[in-house]
């Protein structure tokens, strides 16, 4: 049941045309920002589930998918994505808002403030603070993880 439950809350952003093509930006290692945005997103149901703390799974998740929603290939130099690591929780969220939005609060602070401790922006919500942590995990996964 459990898995029904986080497809039916990811259903109505992944069957997006936007969401889907993020499948062609490469990411971390070989894998795509739409595999790593799931990653995430479900590690953080996993979390929420186990805690059984009183946030918003719908979201919190919903922060986790499009925390990441940026929409290019980062890796690709010549087209004027440096400093990346510090620029993109920007787009992601322009994107996620024009895409997507209205967004929340606390889905705003997830997109915006997942890279701390890279920027010195710390979260202003647990939620944020829960996807930042998960964002790292899966990141490192997605590098040492067949």
């Amino acid at each position: 049941m459990e898995l029904l439950d986080f497809v039916h809350l990811i259903k109505p952003i992944v069957l997006t045309d936007g969401y889907k093509s993020m499948k062609k930006y490469n990411h971390h290692g070989k894998k795509s920002t739409y595999y790593h945005s799931l990653k995430v997103a479900y590690l953080v149901y996993k979390h929420c589930l186990k805690k059984k703390r009183k946030y918003d799974t719908y979201e919190i998740v919903r922060g986790a998918l499009l925390h990441d929603y940026y929409l290019y290939d980062w890796h690709n130099k010549g087209e004027g994505h440096r400093l990346h690591g510090f620029r993109h929780p920007k787009f992601s969220y322009k994107n996620a808002e024009r895409d997507y939005g209205p967004l929340t609060k606390v889905e705003r602070d997830i997109i915006l403030h997942h890279m701390f401790p890279l920027v010195i922006f710390l979260p202003k919500t647990k939620q944020g603070y829960i996807v930042s942590y998960y964002d790292k995990v899966a990141s490192f996964l997605d590098y040492f993880k067949k």
